[in-house]
């Protein structure tokens, strides 16, 4: 599977942004996708997942309750709808997919690393301003 993100841009505190995260050569349901994002000096952190069938949801609680995580099987997409973003969710995001099937879902420290992932869209940046 190859993904495209996209979506991302300049977005004033309190507002609302949603990326995108296209997949090609695979189906998104064969695959756990998440979200993590990497701020400017700093290390890449976890931000949302959904399994595979789409069941299971998983945020890191640093966005739980603003942001949203989904899947679209026939857009072949998966979607972050960011709302009452804050100037610390400034980042370059990356959507990511997992082969890893249900041993993901059993430890929450397996689904929120990044080595669980295989495979990386190119990330798109996402500026909160003041």
């Amino acid at each position: 599977v190859q993904l495209q993100a996209s979506g991302g841009g300049l977005v004033q505190a309190g507002g609302s942004l949603s990326l995108s995260c296209a997949a090609s050569g695979s189906s998104v349901s064969a695959y756990s996708m998440a979200w993590f994002r990497q701020a400017a000096g700093k290390e890449r952190e976890f931000v949302a997942a959904v399994s595979w069938r789409g069941g299971s949801l998983d945020y890191a609680s640093s966005v739980k309750g603003r942001f949203t995580i989904s899947s679209n099987s026939a857009a072949n997409t998966v979607y972050l709808r960011m709302n009452r973003v804050d100037t610390e969710d400034t980042a370059v995001y990356y959507c990511a997919a997992s082969s890893f099937g249900s041993r993901l879902w059993v430890s929450m420290r397996a689904r929120r690393s990044e080595n669980k992932y295989d495979v990386w869209g190119q990330g798109t940046q996402v500026t909160v301003s003041s």
